[in-house]
């Protein structure tokens, strides 16, 4: 390995912030595209703004932590101190907002040819606002708990990511009706030495995200906007001398209080629950505006929130765009269906019978669910299938995530009613899951579940449920292993992938993962697994330098969310010296550059964001029928590869394999919704030279039979045709402009 001192160690590597960033943008960017119907790009915008605050609440709370108790702590990608990665990061959103606002004021004047308009108060009709001030003295202002801020009254606590309306106040002077007008005047005077005072108005969560007009629910004003009209009348005795909307985004990073959880004394139930109450008065580490208020207004805000010039943004656009749901739901399906994706209903594969027993088929041959394409109905039938089978003798579970009202966790806990042995590993510190996740433990070990919760410093992030049944005198496993989470609501928009098998080996590699799990040991060895933290990594590693020996012959494929491993980039760029094709798919963070003359030549990465969000995670190691493929659970991260409990399981199915390679080379032949990543950091949309193939559109077409179709050929020259996508690779610091997509 490079000694951290060698300049040339971040020759090919990038900040992962800014590479998470960049991928915002290209979701950002779906709302510009005009194939996306209307609606659907208003969404793509709320999107964005949600992975932005939960960027902000994470990785740039995790870095303003850091600055402060490690400010020397050097990032091995790019050599930079937390500062430095902060710096490059507030240099960046602002754009990012530019972009937001421009695009928002775009799709909402598309929209209102629609007849669906975000109206400004004073673009009511008369009738409209007669209708809007009823409602305000008779619904909002009852709700409605205004507060100075003053010398005399100290600013509230804000809580994360809720709206307020703020106003900068100045006491109006009384009209004097004593006898001692001398009194009243020198009062008047003092109020005014004293400077001005903040009112602050939180707009209540109760209250409905919009009020639409009557008659016509697609004209509709936000709630901050109605509250805000009327902060005179809120602060009646003071003049409002500017005002805005405000919302405050507060780390979500627990960080050294999650020492809490390896407390003695309470269940790690009540534990988790206390850490959860901290969170709400972590630090704040952004601060939104709607407008651009008073200077004098904003240098207020910034002493009494704590927050530099840095952390403020102005942004025009809604603070919180969730009320996008909201609306569509309250809108009459015949005018938001022409702005909406075509509905698609997963469908049940043609090659398993409905009305057969589920473990009888398994029993056959492997079968590979490709959500959201396919149903998620065949794995819930063979769950209900093993609660109800006297063969059955027990089913184990890692959760991580679950559905709000899971089916999943119903039939776990019918199961266990019927008698079955029902183990579920549940980790509690799933992030922004923590509160649902104790609410189904709880209901979990009511039911006669044996719950269990993980180990300290490793979340288990891992996706394998085992059955287990006793036919004659032998047992027989059924192995289910997934890239994504068993929760039924993001099955249907992820794409993820579900292992079903009945191979004994993997059953009984199951078996011992679980042993191992009820008495905390993560140095298990296991035949055919690969089980992080302690064994997938160092296979990976052999995998590539496998590759690597084959010079020229060989080749990697590697679909998966991020890359922000070290040592996994040092070694495929290694390979890509050696001559290897390197292949990457990667939705989101990518730190390893491809393209630099001499390291990374013969690395490609393609980033694919569409209807669907991108989650399946396939590794390729070779060419043919003598490639290993594994599906997993992990992305090619530090976190993952280190400090979780990850699960890459082996594809011996022939079938299974071959449809593996199918969705890979499909979405390497991606010209529509695929962007290629260049040398700089920046990425390109792929040039459509031959005909538009947008991979998501091919799986909702295809049936579950799915041709085999040979990986791609091995690249001449810099430039080349990969299925119909003109790759142009420029090196250098060049700035690169996205190519428009054809319509």
């Amino acid at each position: 390995m490079p000694d951290i001192a060698d300049k040339g160690r971040y020759t090919y590597t990038q900040n992962r912030e800014l590479s998470w960033l960049r991928f915002n943008r290209r979701v950002l960017e779906e709302a510009g595209d005009d194939t996306v119907p209307l609606l659907e790009r208003l969404k793509f915008i709320s999107i964005f703004t949600s992975n932005l605050d939960e960027f902000f609440m994470v990785r740039v709370g995790n870095l303003f932590d850091l600055s402060l108790v490690s400010p020397d702590d050097i990032d091995n990608k790019t050599g930079e101190t937390p500062m430095e990665q902060l710096q490059q990061v507030y240099s960046v959103i602002p754009g990012l907002i530019e972009i937001k606002k421009g695009l928002y004021a775009d799709v909402a004047a598309l929209l209102r040819r629609e007849g669906i308009c975000d109206l400004a108060m004073d673009e009511l009709t008369p009738e409209e606002k007669k209708y809007v001030s009823t409602y305000y003295k008779a619904r909002i202002r009852p709700v409605l708990s205004p507060q100075i801020v003053d010398n005399h009254h100290p600013f509230p606590h804000l809580e994360g990511k809720a709206l307020y309306v703020v106003a900068l106040l100045r006491a109006k002077p009384k009209k004097d009706k004593d006898k001692n007008k001398n009194k009243s005047k020198d009062k008047d005077r003092e109020k005014e030495k004293a400077g001005p005072s903040m009112g602050l108005v939180p707009v209540p969560a109760s209250l409905p995200a919009f009020l639409p007009m009557p008659g016509d629910p697609g004209r509709f004003v936000r709630m901050e906007n109605i509250v805000r009209h009327w902060v005179d009348d809120l602060f009646a005795g003071f003049k409002v001398e500017s005002s805005c909307v405000l919302c405050a985004t507060r780390s979500a990073e627990l960080g050294p209080d999650a020492e809490i959880l390896e407390r003695g004394g309470e269940d790690i139930l009540s534990r988790m629950s206390q850490l959860l109450k901290k969170r709400a008065s972590q630090s704040v580490v952004r601060l939104e505006l709607s407008r651009k208020p008073s200077g004098e207004l904003i240098k207020l805000l910034k002493a009494r929130i704590r927050v530099d010039s840095r952390q403020v943004y102005v942004d025009q656009t809604p603070l919180n765009m969730h009320y996008v749901y909201d609306l569509i739901r309250s809108l009459p399906s015949d005018r938001t269906a022409p702005l909406l994706f075509t509905p698609y209903k997963p469908r049940w594969p043609e090659d398993l019978d409905p009305h057969a027993s589920l473990i009888d088929q398994l029993s056959r041959r492997d079968h590979l669910l490709f959500f959201p394409f396919d149903s998620v109905d065949p794995f819930l039938r063979l769950l209900s299938e093993a609660a109800e089978r006297p063969d059955v003798l027990s089913i184990r579970i890692t959760i991580y995530r679950l559905a709000t009202s899971s089916k999943i966790a119903h039939i776990l806990c019918k199961a266990a009613e019927n008698g079955k042995q029902v183990t579920v590993l549940m980790e509690l510190r799933a992030r922004f899951d923590e509160a649902n996740n104790i609410s189904w433990s709880r209901l979990l070990e009511d039911a006669g579940c044996q719950v269990i919760y993980g180990f300290d410093g490793y979340k288990c992030h891992s996706k394998i449920c085992l059955i287990t049944l006793r036919q004659g005198d032998k047992l027989r496993y059924i192995t289910q292993i997934g890239t994504g989470n068993y929760n039924e609501q993001t099955n249907a928009m992820y794409t993820d992938l579900s292992l079903m098998t009945m191979n004994e080996d993997i059953g009984l590699d199951g078996t011992v993962f679980f042993q191992n799990m009820l008495v905390g040991n993560l140095e298990g060895e296991y035949k055919h697994l690969l089980v992080a933290p302690a064994g997938l990594k160092p296979r990976l590693m052999e995998l590539i330098e496998a590759e690597t020996a084959k010079g020229s012959e060989g080749y990697i494929c590697i679909k998966a969310n991020s890359m922000t491993e070290r040592e996994v980039m040092d070694k495929l760029a290694e390979a890509s010296r050696a001559g290897v094709q390197v292949q990457l798919i990667l939705r989101g963070i990518c730190c390893l550059r491809p393209g630099i003359a001499g390291e990374t030549d013969n690395v490609r990465v393609t980033s694919i964001v569409g209807r669907y969000l991108e989650h399946g995670r396939i590794y390729c190691f070779g060419r043919g029928e003598d490639a290993k493929v594994f599906i997993a659970s992990a992305d090619l991260m530090t976190r993952n590869l280190d400090r979780r409990v990850e699960i890459a399981c082996p594809i011996y199915d022939r079938d299974v394999r071959r449809q593996l390679m199918w969705i890979l080379h499909t979405q390497l032949e991606d010209n529509v919704k695929a962007s290629s990543l260049l040398p700089d950091g920046s990425y390109r949309r792929k040039v459509n030279t031959l005909a538009p193939s947008a991979s998501q559109e091919v799986f909702m077409a295809q049936t579950s039979h799915r041709p085999f179709v040979p990986e791609p050929e091995k690249p001449k020259g810099i430039k080349k045709l990969f299925g119909g996508v003109k790759i142009e690779v420029h090196f250098g610091n060049k700035e690169h402009k996205d190519h428009k997509k054809k319509k």
